[in-house]
């Protein structure tokens, strides 16, 4: 019987999907990976997803993108000092009516929370990688593997009405969880074994009818966008072995709860690591 410590066997390729905060979950999965000393073929992400995968595609393992998080959402005065830092516009833009005054510039962002390791261009990542961004004007699928990586990792994090959309390639560009949160189906292929890593937040029973703020809602109903267009996903074409995590009661925004998220992913090691066995068990 094939084990999973028979690299040689197989093709994994690694899609970790979107789901804001949740995404941080994706980091379990990573150390599983390490843990059973397999590294992914080829890796595809989509916002959170891209973020953490192009991280991981540069060399980084699970546990120091768990401890580069951990120490970055440790010191909330300097987390909040960047991100006003990243703003695009200011208040006074929103008096004026110029602006949204939190819009966020999404390569600012990475240049100052990503790890130091994560290389300028694609080409320079030791693993294969894809970012899944949305063309905003031709409403389509745009799958960026080449050339510079911020802009590209930025355009698939670009959630309206949060971070500034890319313009790339002469395309606008925007969060690739508007059209394929889970991008795993053009990875499907025999003699590979496609890993998807499913962070959607699922429904919840609330304990009371609260009217949710404006930023909540806006994150909210992407969330439920990514869910829904994930669900259909599934229900049309599996990827040989889904894992989904991500903690309840987890918000699309609540980073400052990494450590919690990440407590809460632990059980996602070893649920990787018995799927991994069983879909090689099935391949014969």
């Amino acid at each position: 019987m094939k084990t999973v410590s028979e690299p040689d066997t197989f093709e994994i390729a690694l899609v970790l999907g979107a789901g804001g905060a949740r995404g941080l979950s994706h980091i379990a999965v990573l150390e599983a990976l390490d843990e059973l000393g397999l590294k992914p073929a080829r890796i595809a992400g989509c916002s959170i997803g891209a973020i953490i995968g192009a991280a991981f595609a540069a060399g980084l393992s699970g546990r120091e993108l768990r401890e580069h998080v951990l120490a970055m959402f440790r010191d909330r005065a300097r987390v909040i000092a960047r991100l006003l830092d990243c703003r695009v516009g200011k208040l006074a833009d929103l008096v004026r009516g110029l602006g949204n005054p939190v819009l966020i510039d999404g390569e600012r962002l990475l240049d100052l929370f990503w790890p130091e390791a994560v290389p300028d261009r694609f080409e320079e990542l030791t693993i294969p990688f894809t970012a899944i961004a949305a063309d905003y004007y031709r409403h389509s699928e745009v799958a960026l593997h080449d050339g510079p990586l911020t802009p590209a990792v930025a355009a698939s994090l670009a959630i309206p009405g949060l971070v500034r959309p890319v313009a790339l390639g002469g395309r606008v560009l925007i969060d690739g969880g508007a059209i394929d949160p889970l991008p795993y189906r053009e990875l499907l292929a025999p003699g590979r074994i496609v890993l998807a890593v499913d962070v959607s937040a699922p429904m919840t029973e609330p304990g009371e009818a609260r009217i949710p703020g404006a930023m909540e809602a806006l994150v909210g109903a992407s969330q439920i966008l990514t869910r829904t267009l994930v669900q259909r996903l599934i229900e049309q074409q599996p990827p040989d072995i889904l894992i989904r995590a991500g903690a309840d009661g987890i918000g699309g925004l609540d980073f400052f709860k990494a450590k919690a998220i990440l407590a809460a992913a632990e059980p996602i090691k070893d649920e990787v690591k018995r799927a991994l066995e069983r879909a090689l068990e099935a391949r014969g």
